[in-house]
Parts: C-alpha cells; structure tokens; sequence
C-alpha cells in the first residue's frame, strides 16, 4: 500500500528496552497512527512479548518502503539479550544507540519528517561503557552541530534551557555573553522557523535571587546577561529580562512571552514539570532534523505492568508532525 499523502512519516525509538518505552508505543499506537505515520526502530521480538504481557492485540512487522496501516511498522534492530521489563542490562546498550543511530540517518536521508526520543537511562549505557550525557548532546556531536538548545513545551507554555547537564557549582562559569547570545539566538530562529511565531518574545531569567538586586546578590547580571540582552535587542529580538526567576513564571509574565530562558536545568525544568508532567514534551532547537522526546524516565517500576501513561509520547508525535508540517 503506498504511503497516505496526508499524513507525516515519523521515527520513533522506544528507548531503554527494560523501561516503559515499548509499552507506551504500544499504548499510544492507535492514537499516533491517526496523526502520522509512525515508524518504530526497534527489536520486533520485543515489541511482540511486551504485547503479549500488556494484553496488547497489535501485529508488529518489518518496515520496508511501503508503511502498513493498522499494524506497528518496525525498523528492526536486534536486541543482544532477552530482555526482563524493570531489569535493564548493559549489554544492550548497544542496540539502544544502534537504534538512535538508524532513526537519524533516516531522518538525514530525508526518509523521515522527524525522530521522537522515548526514554534512556544515560547510567545504564555509561555503564557499558560507552560515554552517553544525553539525547541532546548525542545529536549535537552526530549532526556536527557546534550548538543546541533544549526546550520543553506543554501547548504554549515553553521554557528553553541556557545550560542543561552541568553541576551547579559550575553554572556561572558557564554563563558568558558569547553563550547567551548564542542560546537567545538559536532560540529565537526556531521559534520562527519550527513554531512560525513571527516575532517571538522571549523571557530570560538572571542567575541570581532577585536577578542580582543590581548587584548586591551577584554579579553575573551587570557583568554579563544585561549586556548580552542590550547587544541582541539592538538586533531587533523582543527580549525581556534578566527577571527575577521567582516571578518570571506567573501567570501574568507568561502572558506576555512566548518561550522563557532558564539559565540552568533546575531553575526552569521544576516550574514546566510541576505544571504539566506527562504532558510535556522536550524539543531540541539548532539541529537540522526534528527531534522531539517524552518528558520522562524509564520508569522500570512501570514497565511490563500496563501502568505507563503514554500521554507524554502522543504529545511528542503531535508537535513533531506540526514542525514537520509547517
């Protein structure tokens, strides 16, 4: 059967093999398969016995070309162990970044719209021995992009991230005016260019307590973040800030901005989690493919049990196929 012309192909790698990963692709199949064309990189003998456990009544076969509605079209990437849902096992690391790997060059061939990320435990596969910080800077390095931005997003609520997987003792080194401007300008490009926002208005917030207190709490506002924003506005980008982090998230602030900048993970991520955790998404802005993924782990206490909540995913799919579409 040929490919439908109104819907968009999509990557999908489930992520960590012993985590939730297959069974919220499993849960969320129906639903996905209604807004694109959703191709799974994965081991189908998995997809197929976490089925069986979930009580799942779905046919599970090999993608080639031609996509196969109403059944789970698999990119098939071999597993090195049999896998036990909740007991993960570095050997099959491995085949967690062979599938990652397989998803992007699709996508770089231009086989794919975009890839959405399900959930990895960057422990387990460092554990293997294989050096892994994240999604995010994985395809930084294999797309030879010299710099990303990770934004979650929950409908128009989007707070992009200045720094992600650093210490804190090592933030404010970290946050020079050659960062900022570049951050706030990938920033700004994407949310023309993948969310069609004309003039973004973006919202950044200071390091700081109080943003500094004109610097009697620090002086990374007057030394640095004042004068990276003063040099960009002059550019034309509509910023606002350094806020004070403790407000920059009201309801009333967010009325008037279209994405915040957090200067490090836990300042930012906490405030989009605790308001929409499950439905979120994480986007990466600057590479020169789509990539989406869930807002969460892998949850071993969940997997194999049919308590996974695959909102997350759907989510995931839906703003992929939107960017793509666009």
């Amino acid at each position: 059967m040929s490919r439908s012309r109104s819907k968009i192909r999509i990557g999908i790698t489930p992520g960590e093999p012993a985590g939730i990963g297959p069974d919220i692709c499993l849960a969320a199949h129906q639903i996905i398969e209604s807004d694109a064309e959703p191709v799974f990189f994965a081991d189908p003998e998995l997809l197929r016995e976490r089925a069986v456990q979930l009580g799942v009544d779905l046919p599970v076969v090999e993608f080639d070309s031609n996509y196969r509605p109403g059944a789970m079209n698999v990119s098939p990437a071999p597993l090195k162990n049999r896998v036990i849902p909740g007991s993960p096992d570095t050997a099959n690391s491995t085949y967690v970044i062979e599938t990652l790997s397989a998803a992007l060059m699709q996508c770089q061939q231009g086989r794919l719209a975009g890839m959405v990320t399900g959930p990895v435990n960057k422990a387990v596969i460092n554990e293997s021995g294989t050096p892994f910080s994240g999604h995010t800077e994985w395809l930084a390095e294999q797309t030879s992009t010299p710099s990303v931005v990770m934004m979650l997003v929950s409908g128009d609520f989007r707070v992009a991230l200045a720094t992600t997987h650093l210490p804190l003792a090592a933030v404010p080194a970290a946050i020079t005016t050659e960062l900022l401007t570049e951050v706030v300008t990938i920033l700004h490009h994407d949310l023309q260019t993948r969310f069609h926002l004309a003039e973004p208005r973006i919202s950044v917030c200071g390091l700081n307590p109080h943003a500094g207190e004109e610097g009697h709490l620090g002086h990374e506002e007057t030394r640095v973040i004042i004068p990276a924003l003063e040099s960009l506005r002059e550019k034309g980008l509509n910023l606002t800030g350094p806020l004070p982090a403790d407000t920059a998230f009201t309801g009333r602030a967010l009325e008037d901005t279209d994405a915040v900048l957090a200067l490090f993970h836990d300042q930012g991520l906490p405030v989009l989690k605790h308001a929409a955790f499950g439905d979120a998404i994480n986007v990466t802005l600057g590479l020169p493919i789509i990539r989406v993924s869930v807002d969460h782990g892998t949850a071993f206490d969940l997997a194999g049990t049919g308590k996974a909540d695959p909102s997350s995913l759907i989510a995931a799919v839906r703003c992929a196929v939107d960017m793509a579409g666009q």
